[in-house]
């Protein structure tokens, strides 16, 4: 079967369709109110800023979730939210800014933070978004991304594909639709690292435990904007993935493992790319 052209990068599309509000994007964060163990992403990114003040630059900022806990908990701090949809903006209190990652309307080293959080993968070549972030980043800066595993979610991809193969009649069906394979958490260090001297790894790994398949199946709704590209009908491929949940419950909750990354990177390089030298780390497995 060949590879689905990529639509994760299709500004139409996202603008458009896929983040013309938060509906979908909040399906998506929904879900992992079902992890154990908890991971506060804003607090994370607070922590790995420090003390840092200025200005703080949340790029690809969607729905505001990050800069209304800096704006509350760092009062000192400025903010600025940046995304190419207009319209995710609307509603989010200034400044705020439509704006393109790989063309950042920012000053060289004006920046002390800047968020990438699970938003490079919707960049035509994240290189160019990471190379803007250490362009506008003080030398004593810090990047802050944070992206999927190519394995996080397994199950979510096997529901899906034995759903998708009972629509069309075959053993095999396609694989679901995975925005992050475009900037996936395997390569991130290696990618931040041409723009960073040091490169820190997160690793947070987590299991989604639910009594019901509707987070679930609503986390799947959440990517209808690419139904296009799905490889089979989509609303029919929903309907049999929720028989097929509804079936797998009389066995017990419905259980997924996550698998994503905190990036950080440090000290940008002024003079072109410089080796990543950071050590990763790695937290423990969920029970």
């Amino acid at each position: 079967m060949q590879d689905r052209p990529r639509t994760s990068t299709d500004r139409t599309l996202l603008t458009g369709h896929a983040y013309r509000d938060d509906r979908p994007l909040t399906a998506r964060q929904r879900l992992y109110d079902h992890q154990t163990p908890q991971y506060d992403l804003p607090v994370m990114v607070l922590e790995q800023a420090g003390h840092r003040t200025g200005v703080w630059a949340d790029v690809g900022c969607g729905n505001g979730r990050y800069l209304q806990r800096i704006r509350t908990e760092r009062p000192g701090v400025r903010t600025i939210g940046l995304d190419l949809s207009a319209s995710m903006l609307t509603d989010l209190p200034g400044p705020v800014v439509c704006a393109d990652a790989a063309r950042l309307p920012l000053r060289s080293q004006s920046v002390q933070v800047v968020l990438a959080m699970h938003m490079l993968y919707h960049v035509d070549a994240p290189d160019r978004a990471l190379a803007e972030a250490a362009r506008v980043l003080d030398p004593d800066g810090i990047l802050i991304a944070s992206t999927n595993s190519r394995y996080d979610k397994a199950e979510l991809d096997k529901w899906w594909a034995q759903a998708a193969a009972d629509v069309l009649g075959t053993d095999t069906g396609p694989k679901r639709i995975k925005l992050s394979e475009h900037f996936p958490a395997e390569g991130a260090a290696e990618a931040v690292g041409a723009h960073f001297a040091k490169v820190d790894v997160i690793t947070l790994n987590g299991l989604i435990e639910v009594n019901t398949p509707d987070p679930i199946l609503n986390h799947y709704a959440s990517y209808r904007a690419w139904s296009d590209e799905a490889g089979v009908p989509f609303e029919a491929t929903l309907q049999r993935v929720a028989a097929v949940l509804s079936a797998r419950l009389k066995d017990g909750p419905l259980r997924i493992t996550t698998r994503q990354a905190l990036i950080i990177g440090h000290r940008p390089a002024a003079n072109g790319p410089q080796p990543a030298t950071g050590q990763q780390t790695v937290s423990p497995e969920p029970a």
